[in-house]
């Protein structure tokens, strides 16, 4: 039919056309983005499943903080365990050395001098109460400490460590007490503050043979706290780069498909721009009806 006032295919064509430029958009926006969901209308529900896998991802590297934070602590208190190894060693042979008959009592007050001072060594990595360790005055602030928290100290409790990121995905790490037994006995004072134990009383020796395997024990504890951090942490990054691969099928445009996916209505656009021009021009082929 030739009509002027009603040009239905003008009207089509611009119907195509504002389709081909709404689909142009959202191609443009999600290769300008990188995201595959650049409003919630493009896919509600992935939205959906992917905030919920953001935050769980979010509460593994947390986890993933707490368990490498926890092997730190491990690793500072088994490093001060060595040290305090080499330490009753040293102490176990001044009792010895102390014990040899051709010593004068110069020579024994010097094996003594140096057997205060590593039990003082000790007694400041260890600390404690004046009713836990004796002695004149506590040592509140010990040097076996990992940022403020005591390592040695009588905790019985120990320190609950997230390795999960869901509830009760908890471990205790094991209190490391050397404030009792045969290590007790080596830096435990009098209300004066002088040790109980001498380098040439005679159950030195077995008292630091004592504390050296209570040293030995809590190491060993450790030891095994920390291979099942060590393996949380492994499983967590694990866990991790794979929600990643999942949130980011999700949202992650593909950049090649959606490529193809522009240059296609990018050349919809064009051609249906050039339509909508000729549609335009179709109600002008009446006017020579009216011209003849």
């Amino acid at each position: 039919m030739s009509v002027i006032n009603t040009n239905t295919h003008a009207i089509a064509g611009a119907r195509h056309l504002n389709h081909s430029q709404e689909m142009l958009g959202r191609s443009l926006a999600r290769l300008s983005s990188g995201s595959k969901i650049v409003n919630p209308s493009d896919d509600a529900a992935g939205l959906a499943v992917s905030e919920k896998l953001a935050a769980q991802n979010m509460r593994v590297k947390a986890a993933t903080t707490n368990v490498q934070n926890a092997i730190s602590y491990v690793q500072t208190a088994d490093g001060f365990m060595g040290g305090m190894t080499k330490i009753l060693s040293r102490m176990s042979e001044l009792a010895i050395l102390a014990k040899d008959v051709t010593k004068n009592t110069t020579d024994v007050a010097l094996y003594q001098q140096e057997f205060s001072a590593l039990q003082d060594q000790l007694r400041a990595t260890i600390g404690g109460t004046t009713a836990e360790i004796g002695g004149a005055s506590a040592v509140s602030v010990p040097l076996g400490a990992f940022n403020g928290i005591p390592l040695f100290g009588s905790n019985t409790a120990g320190l609950t460590v997230t390795i999960g990121q869901a509830v009760g995905q908890d471990m205790v790490i094991p209190e490391s007490n050397l404030r009792d037994g045969g290590m007790l006995s080596i830096i435990n004072q009098d209300g004066s503050g002088v040790y109980a134990l001498n380098v040439s009383d005679s159950t030195a020796i077995g008292l630091i043979t004592a504390a050296i395997q209570d040293v030995a024990t809590e190491r060993a504890s450790l030891g095994a706290s920390q291979s099942r951090l060590e393996l949380a942490a492994t499983t967590l990054q694990v866990e991790y780069e794979n929600l990643e691969s999942a949130i980011s099928r999700i949202r992650d445009v593909n950049v090649a498909e959606e490529s193809t996916q522009f240059a296609k209505y990018n050349i919809l656009v064009q051609s249906g721009t050039a339509m909508l021009a000729q549609a335009n021009q179709t109600p002008s082929t009446v006017l020579r009806l009216l011209q003849q």
